[in-house]
This record gives C-alpha cells, sequence and structure tokens, in this order.
C-alpha cells in the first residue's frame, strides 16, 4: 500500500566546516542562493541547482556528521561533456568521464552515449562528493507520463538536436522524402524521451 499524498524530496542536508566558504563555493558554481537567514536561533543557508526542483542545506556544529561525510550526490544533466566542461571553466576540479562496465571502470562516456551510463565528478571544499550522470530518456515510470517538461533552454536545446538525428534516421528509412509531418514526430520523441516509451518510427 502506496501513501495517499505526494512525497517530494524538498531539501538534502550536506555537512561543512565553514558556511561562508561553502557558500562561495556554490555561488560560484551559478546555484540559486534561496536563503541566508538566522531560523531557531542557528544560520541557515539554501542553494538550488539549475532546474532542480530539490535544494541543498548546509549543517555545521555539534551533532551534524563530519564535513565532507555527504558522497555520491547526484547531479542529472543532458550533455555531460558540456556540464563538465561549464565546470572546469569555473575552476572546479573535475574527473575524467568515465563509464562502468561489468570489470569496472571504462575511459570516457558510455559507448553510444546509453542514458544513465556516463559519469564524472566533483567535490566542494569539504570534500562533499557530487556525481554528475548523463540522462537523455527515462526508464518507464520514472516520471509522470502526463507531464513533459524542460528545465532550461539547454536541456531543450540538446532534446531537439537528439530529435533531429532521429528524425533524420527517419527520413533515410523512408527513402529520403521530407516528412511535412515532421513537428509531430518531434512532438512524439520528445514526450517518448521523457517518458521511456518507445520512439516513433
Amino acid at each position: 500500500m502506496s501513501t495517499s499524498q505526494d512525497l517530494k524530496l524538498e531539501v538534502v542536508t550536506i555537512p561543512v566546516a565553514d558556511l561562508d566558504r561553502a557558500k562561495e563555493f556554490y555561488t560560484k558554481l551559478g546555484w540559486r542562493l534561496d536563503a541566508d537567514l538566522i531560523l531557531g536561533g542557528h544560520r541557515a543557508i539554501q542553494f538550488t541547482p539549475p532546474g532542480s526542483g530539490a535544494s541543498i542545506h548546509f549543517s555545521t556544529g555539534a551533532g551534524a556528521p563530519p564535513p565532507g561525510s555527504a558522497q555520491r550526490l547526484f547531479l542529472i544533466v543532458s550533455d555531460i561533456e558540456a556540464a563538465r566542461d561549464d565546470l572546469i571553466k569555473l575552476g572546479v576540479e573535475v574527473s575524467d568521464l568515465y563509464h562502468v562496465t561489468p570489470d569496472g571502470r571504462g575511459d570516457g562516456p558510455a559507448p553510444a552515449r546509453a542514458t544513465y551510463s556516463s559519469y564524472a565528478e566533483f567535490k566542494d571544499p569539504d570534500g562533499n562528493g557530487w556525481l554528475l550522470q548523463e540522462v537523455t530518456s527515462r526508464l518507464p515510470g520514472r516520471v509522470d507520463t502526463g507531464v513533459t517538461t524542460y528545465s532550461s533552454t539547454s536541456d531543450l536545446a540538446a532534446a531537439l538536436r537528439r530529435a533531429a538525428a532521429a528524425h533524420g534516421e527517419h527520413e533515410k528509412r523512408n527513402g529520403g522524402e521530407f516528412d511535412e509531418n515532421w513537428p509531430d514526430w518531434y512532438a512524439e520523441f520528445l514526450v517518448s524521451e521523457q517518458n521511456g516509451t518507445e520512439p516513433p518510427q
């Protein structure tokens, strides 16, 4: 039996040693500063990554986990090479791209850029670990099938480029003739990609 109410992940708390140092780092990343205020006698700082529905808080002092103990915090991106390049331009040290194989890590992005399969890592000044993961199409049931959304213009542009490439193959399969109904085909492709259903042929 499932709950009758939505349970939306809102905030993840990460432990840091220095609030101002952490604030400076995440500001540099371009994350939105939602709050920096005194709440219940303690300073509360909240950031939201671009396009994210969930945010982060910082925890310090007695009772908090050791700084840097938050690891493998997933950040989903539609173009992992572009996301990695952006971080490097901001002065962040980012690992090389890799993918997972039965024998361990493989160098570079996944073959054919398979969704959910390409990664890169970086850390904040306290050692909290962030994991970039490239997701271009969702597993079935992972998202609300009644809603198709894009968190940014760059995500939408990347999806349109994938649709254009797939549509080019569609036209080749049909004798290379111009498809007058390409807007409908693109729309079906974009929705199927997010819903994890079969794309149009």
